[in-house]
C-alpha cells in the first residue's frame, strides 16, 4: 500500500493537467539501467516493449546504451523536449533532479522512487522541498513512492507493474470497447490489479495512475482528466483519503453532468478512532461519513474492495441504465435460480411473476416439469438448452415486463457453453434491458470470449452480480433525480468577539438570527423572580433551560424543567436548575437561565453539522430520541441543501413512517422542517470559516401543523 501523504496546494492552485501526461510526445526514464532484475530496468524496458511510438531517452551516467537507445548523462544533455520525465533513482537525490527537469523545460515528472514522507523524519523534508519545487516552477508532479502510469488505449507504458509486461501482442475480446474504464488507486498494486481484472473479464480500459504520496498531482487532478477526457467513460477510484476536496467535488460535479459514473473503493473506512463525545453530531458524524455524504451528492457509487469495485464497473460498462429493479432470471438449473432469487432480494432487487401471456410463450419452449413464473428454469436439454434460453432472454428483452436480466449457466468446459453470443448481442445492441451472466461453476475462457462477443460479462460470484445490478439500479436512479438547484444567497454570519470554544442556545440563535431559527420570544433571565416575571409575559406553561457554554448536555446536570403551569413553579425551578449546575460544574461559566413557551408535541428530528477538513460543512439529519441514540437513523450530505433534497433526506429515513400517521398519529408536514434544514445548511455554509460544528437537538415537528421549534442548539467554534 503506498501511504498517501496531505502535501500541500501550490499557491493559486495548478493549472488542469494537460494531456501530455498520459500522452507524452517523448520521455525520458531518469536512472534507467539493463538490469531487467531492478525496478529501475524494468521500468525503461516495458516502454519500449509496449510499442511507444514516441522519443526514448534513457538517462544514466554510466550507460552508453540502454535497450539500443542512446544514454544521456543528464536530462539536460538530451537538448530536445520532453514531455514526460519518469524518475526512479535514490530519494536523497530527487529534489535536485526534478529541479532540474524543471530548468530543461520539462513539463511532468513522474517519480517512482519512494522514501519521502510516508517513511517520515528527515525524509519529510525531501517532500517538502518537492512542493516548493512545484509551486515555483509549475512542473506537474506524480508521486513520489508511484507505480507509475500505464495508458492503454496509446499502449504507453510508464510503470513496472508486471500485469503490462507482455500484454503487447495479446488479443482480448472487449465486451464495451467505446466504454471505457480509468484508473486512479493511492495503491499502485491494488489499481493495476483491478485493470487485470477487469481485462480477464473483457472490460476495455483508458489509464491506469497510481498517484503516490500526492505531492502536486492529487486524484482529483487524475479524476479532471478522466471526466474531461473522450477516452473514459467510466472511473474507479482507489484511495485512503482526498487531498483536496473542493477540487475532488468540482471534479464529480463535472462526471455527474458529463454521465460518467465513478467507483470508489474507500479505504480506511473505520471511524473508531475519530469518535468525539462533545455531541450526537459528532458521534455520528465520523469522517467516512463525509465521504458518504458526498458520494450520496454526486452519485458516485461506493464499493467495498477492488473485486466489487471491477463487478460494478462492468455492468456500467457493458449495460444500459435500468428503468428499475425488476430482474428477469433465466437458468437451467433451479439451485441456481433459487439462489439467484435469495441474493437478489436481499440486494432490493426485485424478480417479478412474469404475466399469463409471457408464461404461455415460454411454456411453448420448456418441458412440462420446467417453469416459467421467473426465474425460468428451462432445465437441461442438452443441445437446446442454449437456444431455449437465448429465446427466453428475447422474450424477457420484449416484454417490458423487467428492467434487467441475469443469464444463469454451468461455464466450466472449453469446449462449449450453452451461450450463443450473437444472439445475446442483438440483445445488447437494442441498449433497451441490461443484461449479465452468472455462472456457478469456474467460468471458462471459452465462456468469457463468448460474453464478450455477445457485449457483457461472466460473473463467478453471485453476490456481485445482485452488487453490480443494485448498484447500477441506484446509479439510474441519481441519473433521474439530478436537478439543478439554484445557489443559495448567504446572509454574512461573523465570529462572535470574546467567544473561546462554543455558544450556548441563546448566543446560536442570536448569531444565526438572519437564518430564521426563532427565539424572538425567548427570555435570558438571572433571577428566580425575572424568571417568572417573564413566564407570565410569554404564557404558560413553558421550559427553563440552563445557558452555559461549559454545559452542552443540559439534561445530565439537571439544566431543564418543562411543563411549568405557573409562577411559582417557574421560581421554584429556576433556583433548582442553578443549584443543581453549580453543584455539579462548579467552574461552569453561567449565562443565565433561557424560559421559552413549550412548543406543541410532535415528533422530534436532529439537525447538525461537522465542518469536515477535506469537505466542509456535513449536514447530519437524524430522527430525534433514541432513534438517534440507539439507531443511529442518521443521513449525511454536504451543504447546501435545498428543500426539497431535505424532503426528500427526511422521508428516506428509517423510522419516517412516523411522519406519515403510525399508529393513528395525525400526519406531519414535513415542509416546514425542510425549510429549517435548508437555511441551517445555508449558515454553516456562511460560517464554514469559524464554525467547527452544530446541533439542533430537538426540533420538534408540531403535530398540529402549526410548524416546527428549535428546541435547543449548539455551536462550537473553530479552535
Amino acid at each position: 500500500m503506498n501511504t498517501n501523504v496531505v502535501g500541500v496546494a501550490p499557491e493559486g492552485g495548478q493549472a488542469q493537467l494537460s494531456k501530455e501526461f498520459f500522452w507524452p510526445d517523448s520521455m525520458a526514464f531518469i536512472g534507467a539501467t539493463s538490469d531487467l532484475t531492478t525496478i529501475r530496468g524494468r521500468l525503461f524496458a516495458f516502454s519500449y516493449k509496449n510499442g511507444f511510438k514516441g522519443d526514448l531517452y534513457p538517462v544514466n551516467p554510466t550507460h552508453q546504451e540502454i535497450g539500443g537507445f542512446k544514454s544521456y548523462p543528464s536530462i539536460t544533455a538530451i537538448g530536445k523536449p520532453v514531455d514526460l520525465a519518469v524518475i526512479a533513482i535514490p530519494a536523497k537525490s530527487v529534489p535536485d533532479v526534478v529541479q532540474e527537469c524543471a530548468e530543461a523545460g520539462v513539463k511532468n515528472v513522474l517519480i517512482i522512487a519512494s522514501g519521502f514522507a510516508e517513511e517520515g523524519g528527515d525524509a519529510s523534508n525531501l517532500q517538502d522541498r518537492l512542493v516548493d519545487i512545484s509551486r515555483r516552477t509549475g512542473i506537474r508532479i506524480a508521486g513520489p513512492n508511484s507505480e507509475g502510469v500505464f495508458n492503454a488505449v496509446g499502449s504507453i507504458s510508464a510503470t513496472f507493474s508486471p500485469v503490462v509486461e507482455s500484454l503487447a501482442g495479446q488479443e482480448v475480446i472487449e465486451a464495451a470497447p467505446n466504454r471505457r474504464i480509468g484508473v486512479v488507486s493511492q495503491s499502485g498494486g491494488m489499481g493495476y490489479a483491478m485493470f487485470i481484472r477487469g481485462r480477464a473479464l473483457g472490460l476495455s480500459f483508458s489509464y491506469i495512475v497510481s498517484s503516490g504520496n500526492e505531492v502536486d498531482l492529487s486524484a482529483a487532478d487524475y479524476l479532471d482528466y478522466m471526466v474531461r477526457d473522450p477516452n473514459t467513460q467510466i472511473i474507479i477510484l482507489l484511495c485512503e483519503s482526498i487531498r483536496d476536496g473542493e477540487r475532488f467535488k468540482q471534479a464529480a460535479a463535472a462526471a455527474e453532468r458529463a454521465g460518467k459514473p465513478i467507483v470508489m473503493v474507500k479505504l480506511g473506512r473505520s471511524d473508531a478512532g475519530s469518535r468525539a463525545a462533545k455531541s450526537h453530531t459528532a458521534s455520528l458524524t465520523g469522517s467516512h461519513s463525509a465521504y458518504r455524504a458526498i458520494f450520496r451528492r454526486y452519485g458516485i457509487i461506493e464499493a467495498a474492495e477492488m473485486d466489487e469495485a471491477v463487478n460494478i464497473a462492468a455492468a456500467l460498462a457493458c449495460c444500459p441504465l435500468p428503468k428499475g429493479r425488476r430482474v428477469g432470471v433465466v437458468t437451467a438449473s433451479g439451485g441456481g435460480g433459487t439462489t439467484t432469487a435469495d441474493v437478489y432480494s436481499a440486494h432490493g432487487l426485485v424478480l417479478p411473476v412474469l404475466s399469463e401471456r409471457l408464461q404461455a410463450e415460454i411454456r411453448t419452449l420448456i418441458p412440462p416439469h420446467a417453469t416459467a413464473q421467473n426465474p425460468i428454469d428451462t432445465t437441461a436439454q442438452g443441445h437446446r438448452t442454449g437456444p431455449v434460453s437465448m429465446r427466453c432472454v428475447e422474450l424477457l428483452d420484449e416484454s417490458g415486463e423487467v428492467d434487467m436480466i441475469t443469464i444463469i449457466v454451468s461455464a466450466a468446459r472449453e469446449t462449449s457453453v450453452s451461450l450463443i453470443g450473437e444472439k445475446i448481442k442483438a440483445v445488447t445492441d437494442r441498449g433497451k434491458t441490461p443484461v449479465i451472466i452468472w455462472t456457478y461453476t469456474l467460468a471458462s475462457q471459452l465462456s468469457r470470449r463468448v460474453a464478450a462477443s455477445g457485449g457483457t460479462v461472466v460473473l463467478t460470484d453471485i453476490r456481485h452480480c445482485a452488487l453490480a445490478l443494485s448498484k447500477l439500479a441506484g446509479y439510474a436512479e441519481h441519473v433521474a433525480n439530478v436537478r439543478d438547484e439554484p445557489e443559495p444567497t448567504l446572509k454574512a454570519i461573523a465570529r462572535p468577539a470574546g467567544v473561546a470554544k462554543a455558544l450556548a442556545e441563546h448566543r446560536v440563535k442570536q448569531l444565526l438570527s438572519n437564518y430564521g431559527l426563532g427565539g424572538e420570544n425567548d427570555r435570558l433571565v438571572d433571577s428566580a423572580g425575572a424568571a417568572a416575571e417573564a413566564a407570565c409575559e410569554l404564557g404558560f406553561p413553558v421550559v427553563l433551560k440552563i445557558q452555559s457554554p461549559d454545559i452542552l448536555h443540559k439534561t445530565e446536570v439537571g439544566g431543564v424543567k418543562v411543563g411549568l403551569t405557573d409562577a411559582d413553579a417557574v421560581s421554584k425551578a429556576y433556583s433548582a436548575i442553578i443549584a443543581s449546575a453549580k453543584a455539579l460544574v462548579p467552574k461552569a461559566v453561567i449565562e443565565g437561565v433561557l424560559v421559552q413557551r413549550m412548543a406543541p408535541k410532535g415528533p422530534e428530528i436532529v439537525v447538525g453539522m461537522v465542518n469536515d477538513v477535506t469537505f466542509g460543512p456535513i449536514m447530519m439529519i437524524g430522527f430525534g430520541g433514541i432513534a438517534v441514540e440507539l439507531f443511529e437513523d442518521v443521513v449525511h450530505y454536504p451543504a447546501p441543501i435545498s428543500v426539497s433534497k431535505a424532503k426528500e433526506l427526511l422521508l428516506g429515513l428509517k423510522s419516517a413512517p412516523l411522519f406519515n400517521g403510525f399508529r393513528g398519529a395525525p400526519k406531519i408536514d414535513v415542509t416546514p422542517a425542510a425549510e429549517l434544514i435548508a437555511r441551517i445548511s445555508q449558515a454553516a455554509l456562511a460560517g464554514k470559516d469559524f464554525i467547527q460544528e452544530m446541533e439542533f437537538n430537538p426540533i420538534i415537528l408540531h403535530a398540529d401543523g402549526s410548524g416546527a421549534t428549535v428546541a435547543d442548539a449548539v455551536l462550537i467554534l473553530k479552535q
